[in-house]
């Protein structure tokens, strides 16, 4: 595999980098992102079929990568000033987004409303991925394709594409299918979570400031609750929502 050699942090393509790595707005703009990390790239190699380029310093190993992928070698000095993490593992690489094409919930999805925190979603994300259950992202989530979001994924995201949609969207696809949605939440008339029917339903799970949102909770055919111990206010939402995945795969 022929690779080439970048030694200008003025590179057209590194400057590409740079915003694909720290705005939405770009990455959504150009229809790429890109992560970093060699665990995640060996991941992408793997799993996900949009992989493009890889930029890594001088002398790293890279192992098997598809013929079309663009190899690009840069100084460590260079690599050090393009990688966000506190320790670079001397490789970042680019990917195409996935299409975008229409979705609908399915039975037993958890619906992910405004999870902000891009590693709380990652980890959320990368429990999805390891129980088997479908993840659809409603408004005010984060970016899935954050380098934030993909690293704490650990490559999940390469394996099961994220579903994004509205809130809109997600309750006109649970009512057109006759698919039972469930809010998780702090209410007095909330059924405790252990007895709760939840075969079949899609469940919506919050964030830990807000909560599911008033629109949700009023479209919402009834309301599950964790019980913990009442001097708790309340749980981590990654730590939430694997509860909710465990209980559901019962």
């Amino acid at each position: 595999m022929k690779e080439e050699l970048i030694t200008s942090a003025h590179n057209a393509f590194l400057v590409h980098l740079r915003k694909l790595l720290s705005s939405r707005s770009y990455r959504e703009k150009s229809g790429q992102f890109a992560a970093d990390g060699t665990k995640l790239l060996q991941e992408a190699a793997r799993w996900y079929p949009g992989l493009r380029a890889v930029v890594a310093r001088e002398g790293l190993g890279l192992g098997t990568l598809p013929e079309q992928v663009r190899v690009i070698r840069v100084p460590e000095s260079l690599m050090q000033s393009l990688s966000q993490m506190e320790a670079p593992q001397g490789v970042i690489f680019v990917c195409d987004m996935p299409d975008g094409g229409k979705a609908d919930v399915q039975p037993g999805s958890i619906l992910l409303d405004g999870i902000q925190d891009p590693g709380n979603l990652g980890t959320i994300l990368r429990t999805a991925d390891a129980l088997e259950v479908p993840a659809v992202l409603l408004d005010g989530c984060a970016d899935p394709w954050n380098p934030k979001t993909v690293r704490a994924s650990m490559g999940a995201v390469f394996r099961t594409l994220p579903v994004q949609m509205t809130r809109e969207e997600a309750v006109r696809s649970c009512r057109s299918q006759k698919i039972r949605l469930l809010a998780a939440a702090m209410s007095e008339d909330a059924f405790d979570l252990r007895g709760a029917p939840l075969s079949g339903a899609a469940i919506i799970v919050g964030s830990e400031g807000q909560g599911v949102c008033p629109e949700l909770l009023a479209a919402a055919d009834g309301k599950v609750i964790i019980p913990m111990n009442p001097h708790c206010e309340s749980l981590n939402a990654a730590a939430a929502a694997a509860i909710l995945m465990w209980q559901m795969k019962r």
